[in-house]
């Protein structure tokens, strides 16, 4: 779950980390009355939208009056805001985030992130951060720093130590930075984040250091530990078919193929994808059936794929086990198709747990399918299907 940027930040700020002064705001009227409380007299008006490059957007507006921030917010509010992360379509700016503007003598980089290669917490930074970080870690990755955390996220003695000397936080900023350090780490595990990103963390003339920009991620699995964020989703910033198939307990997201999938477990879906994308496939859709899954559930993820024009054919490709049994896939697909009007090709490969009475069902349903025997075999009707003309 993707975090606005004043929720990052009243998040953190109960971890002591140290933040501008701001609050949201969804009216010019609202906008200026913030200012109006702020300790200040030159405000930053930022669009919260949930997508990074919003300054080069023209989505951050500094002001030297509460008139300017009046204005800024009337000129943001209802605005489509298209940056590098938010696609051709841009995305609608319903709020704005005022706060004070801050001095920086020098922005730097900072992040807290799960490192892909070693599963571990790791905690990344840079000597110079800016909207363009990662065009400058792409052309040279030395320029970003990484220190591996323990499991439960405390690092090794002195490591801290080295890591902010490394990322030119020294001297009478060393101290402080190990403090944001050990924040950041515990802001992350406690709320089982999947990233807090801090990009500018300035270094104030006062040498402090300030977040200016907060990106924070919540792992979505997580967050039955988490009552507190319930209303922190932003449904409005959700694609709505990802977002129901997120109430069918199904893990979803949208592609540009032609062929649906359809997979229980998140590794046997990457692997599926692989080998279509090596045979010539295009996957249509990313689907995980989750184990809570039920099969009215499972009907409603199939809808998605019925519902999708761009779906020329389905590959189901199940392994029952502890994931999810394959009568209950089978019986979800069934529902799915009786209440549909749209017919496409099917290829079904099913194996384990109630495999042999998967089929039965799906029989006894009236529907018709290509049973495939193994993946490989699977792949190959699936593509036949959606490419004829390459058979």
């Amino acid at each position: 779950m993707n975090l606005h940027e004043y929720q990052a930040k009243d998040l953190l700020s109960g971890y002591g980390v140290s933040l501008p002064v701001g609050d949201v705001a969804q009216s010019p009227s609202a906008a200026q009355n913030v200012a109006r409380r702020l300790p200040s007299d030159r405000y930053v008006v930022k669009a919260q939208v949930q997508a990074g490059g919003r300054g080069r957007a023209g989505g951050v507006k500094i002001v030297d009056s509460v008139t300017g921030v009046r204005e800024a917010t009337e000129e943001l509010l209802g605005q489509t805001l298209v940056t590098e992360q938010t696609g051709p379509e841009g995305r609608s700016v319903r709020a704005v985030y005022v706060e004070e503007a801050i001095t920086s003598e020098r922005d730097t980089y900072l992040a807290v992130l799960v490192d892909r290669q070693s599963g571990k917490v790791a905690l990344i930074g840079a000597r110079q951060g800016g909207e363009d970080i990662e065009e400058r870690a792409a052309a040279d990755p030395s320029i970003v720093q990484t220190l591996l955390l323990k499991p439960n996220g405390t690092p090794v003695k002195g490591s801290l130590e080295a890591f902010a000397k490394k990322v030119g936080l020294t001297g009478p900023l060393a101290a402080k930075a190990v403090t944001l350090f050990e924040r950041l780490a515990k802001a992350f595990i406690e709320s089982d984040a999947s990233l807090i990103e801090i990009n500018p963390l300035a270094v104030t003339p006062d040498n402090d250091l300030c977040a200016l920009d907060v990106k924070m991620v919540i792992d979505d699995n997580a967050l039955f530990r988490h009552p507190e964020m319930k209303n922190f989703r932003d449904r409005d910033e959700l694609d709505p078919v990802e977002m129901q198939a997120q109430e069918n307990e199904i893990n979803y997201v949208r592609m540009d193929g032609d062929i649906g999938v359809v997979v229980n477990g998140a590794g046997l879906a990457l692997a599926t994808h692989d080998m279509l994308s090596d045979s010539g496939g295009v996957p249509a859709n990313f689907m995980d059936i989750r184990t809570t899954a039920t099969s009215l559930d499972i009907a409603g993820g199939f809808d998605l794929l019925l519902s999708n024009p761009n779906v020329v054919a389905v590959l189901v490709n199940v392994h029952g086990g502890g994931m999810q049994r394959c009568d209950t896939i089978a019986e979800g697909i069934g529902i799915s198709m009786k209440r549909s009007d749209r017919k496409v090709p099917i290829v079904v490969r099913f194996a384990g747990n109630n495999a042999d009475y998967g089929h039965t069902l799906l029989r006894n349903y009236g529907i018709s399918y290509i049973e495939a025997h193994d993946m490989g075999d699977a792949i190959e009707r699936v593509i036949a299907l959606a490419r004829p003309e390459a058979a």
